[in-house]
């Protein structure tokens, strides 16, 4: 995982997760990348410091207050709630049915009574999103990327 700090066009700044540099790349060429204060699709990286971490015979300095996110380091609490989090679409997505591309007409199928209720998962640009939840059709992303089923070794 690669945790990015983003900006939308209407100056929102805000952090996203992706599999890879080339991930954010991929869905921001899908329409999958959005603000998430204004839906701003024109989202691009911030200019980011690199972590350079210290040699291992400097001691840390305690006396400047750094909170444990300042300083580059994940709470234990926000570690925890993530791997809660990806338990959680780890379990969904096994108790679901990946329909790829074809996920937006299956929700619609299923959502007037034209095919059989059932769990599924698979890929939706920002605007069919956006044009299921105009329908009141429930969907959300998922929180952390996926590979697709014939993509995996």
């Amino acid at each position: 995982m690669i945790v990015f700090d983003l900006h939308c066009a209407n100056g929102h700044r805000f952090e996203g997760w992706f599999g890879s540099s080339g991930d954010f790349e991929d869905q921001q060429d899908r329409g999958l990348v959005s603000c998430p204060e204004c839906a701003s699709p024109e989202v691009s990286k911030a200019p980011m410091a690199p972590a350079v971490p210290r040699k291992g015979n400097q001691q840390v300095d305690t006396t400047d207050n750094r909170t444990p996110m300042t300083s580059g380091e994940i709470p234990p609490e926000v570690r925890k709630a993530m791997k809660a989090l990806a338990e959680a679409q780890k379990k969904a997505l096994a108790q679901s049915k990946w329909v790829g591309d074809d996920f937006a007409e299956q929700s619609r199928a299923m959502h007037y009574g034209e095919k059989d209720l059932e769990a599924i998962h698979g890929k939706a640009t920002l605007k069919e999103a956006k044009e299921l939840l105009d329908e009141g059709i429930d969907v959300a992303p998922l929180p952390f990327p996926i590979a697709e089923p014939d993509e995996l070794n």
